[in-house]
């Protein structure tokens, strides 16, 4: 399902705004975009959205601020200044570049400086910040796919509807097709009753073979069941879109079986229309949580 949040959390010197978006996906897939202080959360982060959500590709992109009043340079982090240094001259060797490392090169590096709020920062700080930025964000994406699945519902509703009143046409017509076949048959053996290699005990078997090829009773009992195991499903809330995506293939399962069965140009238009349904109901399913 669709939706977005966006949300940002402050505390102390640091703010946190995170943006989550979500297209539809049949699994729950995440993906998380944030400032290297935030890398060690990154599982973190998308345990909380999977918590949150089942089904979606989600993106989450973070970003940290920090007010500059509070962050005024006191000083050089030595030990930062001479790490990078070696590393660029490693660089340096390894590329064959001829140039020599400029202090130019090292201002690139932030945090070769000391400043007096980063310098105070805790970790769980920029964490605590985080999680509530996050947790806001992913209510208002929820608030936001709830009215999707609202709308989902309502259409899934109506197009089960639709194939309760499909199998009712199937019901209706089932009978009298069975009765025309069988009465076409008899004709038909009526037309060789003088021949004295038939055997009318045979003939009556080959009869009720055949009424029972074209029955579809069994298939429509089938086909109702789910329908109501289907509603039941959407009105039961939680999440069932995996629940719902098995009984819709139950349903492609015995309309199947009523087409291969159908013989008669009524019976198959209607197969036709419930199979075109279903494949609207198993599309929109991959879309519910």
């Amino acid at each position: 399902m669709t939706g977005f949040g966006r949300a940002a959390a402050e505390l102390d010197n640091i703010t946190i705004t995170i943006e989550i978006r979500s297209v539809n996906n049949r699994f729950c897939e995440v993906l998380v975009r944030s400032p290297k202080e935030l890398n060690r959360w990154e599982t973190e982060i998308q345990n909380m959205v999977k918590k949150a959500f089942a089904r979606g590709r989600i993106n989450v992109q973070v970003q940290l601020e920090r007010k500059s009043e509070e962050l005024a340079i006191t000083g050089i982090n030595r030990t930062a200044a001479r790490e990078y240094g070696k590393l660029l001259k490693q660089l340096k060797k390894i590329s064959g570049i001829s140039d020599r490392p400029r202090i130019a090169d090292l201002l690139q590096f932030p945090d070769i400086f000391e400043r007096n709020g980063a310098a105070a920062e805790d970790e769980t700080v920029i964490w605590k910040v985080t999680e509530a930025a996050l947790t806001a964000a992913i209510d208002e994406m929820a608030a936001m796919r709830r009215t999707e699945g609202t709308a989902l519902k309502r259409d899934l509703l109506d197009r089960i509807g639709d194939i309760e009143r499909y199998a009712g046409v199937v019901e209706t017509r089932s009978p009298n097709r069975v009765q025309e076949a069988r009465a076409r048959l008899k004709e038909r053996l009526e037309e060789l009753a003088g021949d004295e290699r038939l055997n009318p005990e045979r003939l009556e078997l080959e009869i009720a073979l055949v009424a029972d090829k074209l029955d579809v009773t069994e298939e429509v009992v089938r086909l109702r069941s789910h329908v109501e195991q289907f509603r039941e499903a959407l009105s039961g809330g939680g999440q069932v879109g995996r629940k719902l995506n098995f009984i819709s293939q139950e349903m492609n399962r015995e309309v199947n079986t009523i087409g291969s069965k159908a013989n008669d140009a009524e019976l198959t238009r209607t197969v036709v229309s419930m199979k075109e349904e279903l494949e609207k109901i198993r599309e929109q399913v991959e879309n519910v949580e």
